[in-house]
């Protein structure tokens, strides 16, 4: 059990923690409008997360449910799905400079609404509910303790980045280290994937 909860915080951490869309909204909001401003942007995001947590779970359990052997094969398409994201963080290009923004900083509602929409959040979950379950009595026991803890994980995630916006966005802009941390954040998905089927 310690070993399957470890292999669904990393494989989390990654996919969530790594410089997408999501983490770098944070990131440029806290940055451009100061944390406390961008709160309500962060509890919108978590907001929008849970949903996608809920309906992502929902969708993996009537799935095996109806399939059984589904299993592997959904498996194997998150575990594609998790290298996919991993090379785009990988090859993403490095903007030179910060996209200017006036008037309010983001809200509630942008930010539920940029994970409620986010194609790439359904997969995320469908990839780690397929890989990484929790082993429990029950399906829905599995799922609901699963989602728990990647929602735990997304708050502490998500708030990092917007607590170190101001640090971390002109970081990751960088021609100089841009590269290099996006290519690791790649490869460190890609071995948690690998170790998550080298253990199955």
């Amino acid at each position: 059990m310690l070993e399957a909860i470890s292999s669904l915080l990393i494989a989390t951490t990654l996919l969530l923690g790594s410089p997408g869309p999501v983490p770098l909204a944070l990131a440029a909001s806290s940055g451009a409008f100061g944390v406390r401003q961008s709160l309500p942007f962060l509890v919108g995001v978590l907001s929008g997360l849970a949903v996608a947590i809920s309906l992502g779970s929902a969708g993996i359990l009537a799935l095996f449910a109806a399939y059984p052997g589904s299993r592997l094969v959904v498996g194997i398409l998150g575990a594609l799905y998790i290298c996919y994201v991993a090379f785009k963080i990988a090859s993403a290009p490095i903007l030179s400079a910060q996209e200017k923004r006036d008037g309010l900083a983001p809200t509630f509602r942008d930010g539920f609404m940029l994970n409620l929409l986010n194609p790439k959040a359904y997969a995320a979950f469908v990839a780690l509910f397929s890989k990484f379950m929790l082993p429990s009595s029950s399906d829905l026991a599995s799922a609901a303790a699963t989602a728990l803890v990647i929602f735990c994980v997304a708050i502490a995630v998500d708030g990092v980045w917007l607590a170190l916006g101001k640090v971390l966005t002109p970081v990751f802009e960088s021609a100089n280290y841009g590269r290099p941390i996006r290519v690791g954040f790649g490869l460190m998905m890609v071995i948690a994937v690998f170790l998550a089927f080298r253990s199955t």
